[in-house]
């Protein structure tokens, strides 16, 4: 029999991050940043793990490199991973679950410009959402509650009554200071990640329920 996963009440919406969520493109994107590195005479190693879960332009500009164009290096990486699609695939069970809910319910909430979301999705077979948040809608991304904030506003509900799928720190913060319920997506984390949040490491064993009252989200076994 299905458990009641999180919450027990119902759920106005769901919002998701994207890389890392529902689709696994890291192998991309720490393909690209690499190389942006090492042209820039940073440790990769030490670096990679700052890139997730936020906006390229905010990776570049809280380095402060001398000589550098924040805008200019965060477009030319874009473009960059624009072409680099051929290995990005979808978190198993992940494009079924997408499917079984209303999509007047749901959005993707990302740190990625459109462009490149809308490229990434396509590359790994993904549903593109009626609603989409991209890094151009806000003027602050994640750890800022203003991306969840909007997503949530704009499928007319309050943060509060939604459930947020992340698997990045920065959007985990942000998800908390919008208020909303968190759900942590691990099925591309390297190491076991402490938040006190439920945690899945996909969608294989998730269930969904809809109706007036709202969604319910279960899982299986």
């Amino acid at each position: 029999m299905p458990e009641t996963f999180f919450p027990t009440r119902p759920l106005a919406a769901l919002l998701f991050d994207m890389d890392g969520t529902i689709i696994s493109s890291i192998a991309s994107a720490e393909r690209i940043w690499s190389r942006w590195a090492e042209a820039h005479g940073l440790d990769v190693a030490a670096f990679l793990p700052t890139i997730h879960g936020v906006r390229s332009v905010e990776t570049i500009r809280r380095l402060n490199l001398p000589g550098v164009d924040p805008e200019a290096e965060a477009a030319a990486i874009t473009e960059a991973e624009m072409e680099d699609v051929g290995d990005i695939i979808a978190i198993p069970g992940a494009q079924s679950f997408l499917e079984a809910l209303p999509r007047e319910r749901w959005a993707i909430v990302t740190s990625a410009p459109r462009r490149l979301a809308e490229r990434r999705l396509a590359a790994a077979g993904m549903p593109v959402p009626d609603l989409l948040v991209a890094a151009e809608d806000v003027a602050q991304g994640k750890p800022a509650p203003d991306c969840f904030l909007l997503g949530a506003e704009r499928l007319g509900a309050a943060a509060s009554e939604c459930l947020v799928f992340e698997d990045a720190p920065a959007g985990i913060r942000a998800a908390e200071a919008a208020g909303a319920g968190i759900v942590v997506v691990t099925a591309t984390h390297h190491e076991p990640v402490t938040t006190g949040h439920p945690a899945i490491v996909d969608y294989t064993r998730l269930r969904v329920a809809a109706d007036r009252s709202g969604i319910r989200v279960t899982r299986a076994g």
